[in-house]
């Protein structure tokens, strides 16, 4: 039997026109201009748009240099300070007053920081490092909660020139000790620990456990007391973040910073393996950053207030919570806990008490959302909300209908963006005033970037899916794997050498319109009797039925069929009888037969890690029947694997 890719009858067919409004790209027509200038003049359109939108140091004289592929490079022989632009060039314009960062902790504490504060605190904590030897080309790990200092101690390491790698506080003390010994860095920027569920997560500690096992290079470790609670303190290494930064003066002269200087390392847990460290360089970073804020969200910095919930020790929390809402000039959220702490109508109540106007979230916890009941966000005022974005993975059609209709009031557009780690910034994504919506489809691709879908030989396939590349190189593109060239250059570009693609990893397909709808990762296509399936299509069907909260599907070994379907579903109710049976039939008729889940096991939830991703290659472990012997001490809720287990 060859090899096809199953067409959903699931396959939406509701297309939302954007609603009327005065944008940056107003119309499908605008969208097709700005996209055409880039196939007109490719490199002299990019040189415009970084000249029109950044302040250089020193103007650069060449935008891209592909003499030696995959290791492009951006404005090479310019210079820029991304501190200067996320800060100085706004206070400069009279924007010193305009509102920064306005934080909320879990307990309910709030600070509202202005630019010409958010720089005084940045040159304070620049002074600082410096002052304890950190220098251009070093590297600072920073594992903080989600509070001001975390932004600040970002800017203040690209004011000095020091590429800083972010790790999540909620990764382990082992987690945290490989990436300190893999980035070689000569410092650690912690806090005492930070409020989750009602309690403080020590992180302190881990740091310490972390520093034990080797990590020679950490000379000293910053401690920003968020807990106020009792932590070891090693005198000749530990450093009192406020006694620090009271000693220094609040001017920082931004260093010269080169454009291909290593803003950040930020690595990505693979499902087998060491974490690759992507590296992502100042200026072509910065300008997709800065870009795909107005491209993505029609930000406007006069009036905005953005709130993007991911932590910032996720490239979502770099691009989108930190440093393209301040080098626009304008008020990014950052909320320090869990957002359905106390209730799940914590999210919906920072929303209307900080006047938030675009929301940009994960499908997983919307999903979460939707199971605490409409009750929750119809209590508050959500009337300033003007766009909605989505993040992470795919969205269910179902869930889109509902963020669309009970959270945007159905007047909001829904951003679906996909994009990863390593491209540094969206992709794709629909223009919230131009381009029509489909639930569950990115649309289309922002300008500047050419996608395509191909088969296995990197030919472009018409009908039906395939694997999802980039044709072309742009600015955000991760500079290479940390120490590690070869790797870079197997996992992203071996497959497509002859052709030059990068390869996404990822499944996709095209409708008539053009429009993008991802499969998921291609270890998450399955290949039923023949037939190629994507796991989202059959998540998609099965969260379609009103019994069921969430979805997720995985492929399990079969002697006949080469894979069987295997569901794990959350119900929004207790299960009643015949429900399995009820649910088989129901994908069988939405998708097919061929669709029909083999196996549904129902939980109360999945595994998920702490930023909300579902961990399939656990689901892929219980459905094997393997023994789980990989790192779980990421997961939220560790119990719910013993439940899966059954």
């Amino acid at each position: 039997m060859t090899q096809e890719t199953i067409q959903s009858t699931l396959e939406e067919i509701r297309v939302f026109e954007p609603p009327k409004s005065k944008a940056l790209f107003s119309s499908l027509h605008d969208w097709k201009l700005a996209s055409d200038a880039f196939q007109k003049d490719f490199e002299g359109t990019w040189g415009n748009l970084a000249q029109q939108h950044l302040t250089w140091q020193k103007l650069f004289t060449q935008v891209l240099d592909e003499r030696n592929p995959p290791f492009y490079r951006w404005f090479a022989d310019g210079n820029i300070n991304l501190s200067e632009n996320c800060l100085d060039r706004h206070v400069n314009n009279g924007l010193g007053e305009q509102v920064a960062i306005i934080w909320e902790g879990e307990p309910g504490d709030v600070r509202r920081i202005t630019y010409n504060e958010l720089l005084a605190e940045v040159c304070l904590a620049a002074n600082g490092l410096k002052s304890l030897g950190i220098k251009k080309g070093d590297r600072v790990i920073i594992y903080m909660p989600m509070i001001p200092e975390a932004a600040i101690a970002m800017l203040a390491c690209a004011r000095i020139g020091a590429t800083h790698s972010v790790v999540f506080a909620a990764f382990s003390a082992q987690a945290l000790h490989d990436r300190i010994e893999d980035t070689g860095a000569k410092a650690v920027i912690t806090a005492d620990g930070g409020w989750r569920r009602g309690a403080i997560h020590d992180l302190k500690s881990c740091v310490d456990v972390a520093l034990t096992q080797g990590c020679n290079s950490v000379e000293h470790v910053l401690i920003v007391k968020r807990g106020h609670h009792d932590t070891n303190w090693q005198e000749d290494r530990d450093v009192d973040w406020v006694d620090l930064l009271k000693a220094q003066a609040d001017v920082c002269e931004p260093t010269i910073i080169e454009a291909e200087h290593p803003l950040f390392i930020l690595y990505t847990s693979g499902s087998t393996g060491k974490p690759k460290g992507i590296v992502h360089s100042t200026a072509g970073y910065l300008l997709w950053a800065h870009l795909t804020m107005q491209y993505s969200f029609d930000f406007k910095p006069e009036s905005d207030v953005f709130w993007c919930t991911a932590d910032v020790g996720w490239i979502t929390g770099h691009s989108y919570s930190v440093y393209g809402p301040l080098c626009n000039g304008g008020t990014t959220l950052m909320y320090e806990g869990v957002p359905t702490y106390p209730d799940a109508g914590r999210i919906w109540k920072i929303c209307q008490d900080h006047g938030v106007t675009v929301f940009y979230t994960a499908p997983t916890a919307i999903r979460a959302l939707i199971k605490a009941g409409d009750d929750y966000p119809n209590a508050y005022d959500l009337s300033k909300l003007r766009v909605l974005g989505t993040v992470g993975e795919p969205i269910n059609p179902e869930a889109w209908m509902w963020y669309h209709t009970v959270i945007g009031k159905e007047r909001c557009p829904i951003v679906d963006t996909w994009w990863q780690t390593e491209t540094g910034g969206h992709m794709l994504a629909p223009m919230p005033f131009s381009i029509p919506t489909k639930p569950g489809s990115a649309t289309l691709p922002l300008p500047g970037i050419f996608a395509g879908i191909v088969d296995a030989e990197g030919e472009d396939v018409k009908d039906g899916g395939g694997l999802l590349v980039l044709k072309k190189p742009w600015p955000s593109m991760l500079r290479g794997v940390w120490g590690d060239e070869q790797r870079f250059i197997e996992t992203y570009w071996e497959k497509f050498a002859h052709k030059g693609y990068y390869f996404a990893g990822d499944g996709a397909r095209k409708d008539e319109d053009g429009y993008f709808w991802i499969m998921g990762r291609v270890d998450d296509v399955l290949n039923v009797s023949g037939h190629r399936l994507g796991t989202m299509e059959v998540e998609s069907a099965l969260v379609s039925h009103h019994a069921v909260a969430e979805a997720a599907v995985v492929g399990r070994s079969d002697d006949i069929k080469g894979e069987s379907v295997f569901a794990f579903v959350v119900l929004k109710e207790p299960e009643s009888e015949g429900l399995e049976a009820i649910l088989r039939a129901h994908v069988s008729k939405e998708i097919g037969p061929i669709a029909k889940p083999d196996t549904i096991r129902f939980a109360d939830n999945l595994p998920k890690t702490r930023s909300g991703k579902i961990m399939r290659r656990l689901l892929r472990d219980i459905a094997a029947g393997r023994d789980i012997n990989s790192d779980i001490s990421t997961l939220e809720d560790q119990s719910v694997i013993a439940q899966l287990q059954g």
